[in-house]
């Protein structure tokens, strides 16, 4: 072989490698979101398509992991178990004030571990699903259900979204190194 044949053949090799690394890298960093971000991956692609999802749930990724993400005291989680139970208690009397207690108890319960505050709904969702996946469903729709309390349905709403709060409570007032 003459050798800019060499030189073709190894520069085809390169080539060759560098896009089966750029592959290999590509599964991994999906299998990674996939395992991190559950359920809001597939949500996230269904939306935006592969790659806009993948370059947005990276970003939440980075921007999440820069979070000093804490668990709560003993204490606070006493707290905002006694707040829970009186917002629950609430419900018959005022099922929309008592809806809204229950967000506003997620919401700072989110704020004292350190998730963002002051972001728009899908964004702190974003976060909450980077550590919550199989939850953060239930803290849209909850979310959903208090813009959607007119009419007929309004008390079957609150309802849903006083479910679908405490499924959100439960899991992010507990915290698996604090639980250990």
């Amino acid at each position: 072989m003459e050798t800019w044949e060499w030189i073709v053949l190894a520069f085809a090799i390169a080539a060759a490698l560098l896009l089966l690394a750029a592959f290999v890298s590509i599964r991994r960093r999906r299998g990674r979101l996939v395992e991190r971000f559950g359920p809001e991956y597939e949500r996230a692609v269904s939306s935006s398509g592969r790659s806009g999802a993948e370059r947005r749930l990276s970003a939440v990724e980075k921007e999440h992991d820069d979070l000093d993400i804490r668990p709560l005291s003993h204490a606070a989680r006493d707290r905002y178990r006694d707040e829970w139970k009186q917002a629950e208690t609430r419900f018959v009397s005022d099922p929309r004030d008592a809806a809204r207690a229950a967000e506003r108890v997620v919401s700072r319960i989110l704020d004292e571990r350190g998730y963002p505050v002051g972001v728009d709904t899908e964004d702190q969702a974003a976060h909450v699903a980077a550590d919550y996946p199989d939850v953060v469903e239930r803290y849209r729709h909850g979310h959903a259900m208090l813009e959607n309390v007119d009419g007929a349905q309004g008390t079957e709403n609150l309802r849903r979204a006083m479910l679908d709060f405490r499924a959100v409570f439960e899991e992010v007032i507990e915290d698996a190194r604090t639980a250990a």
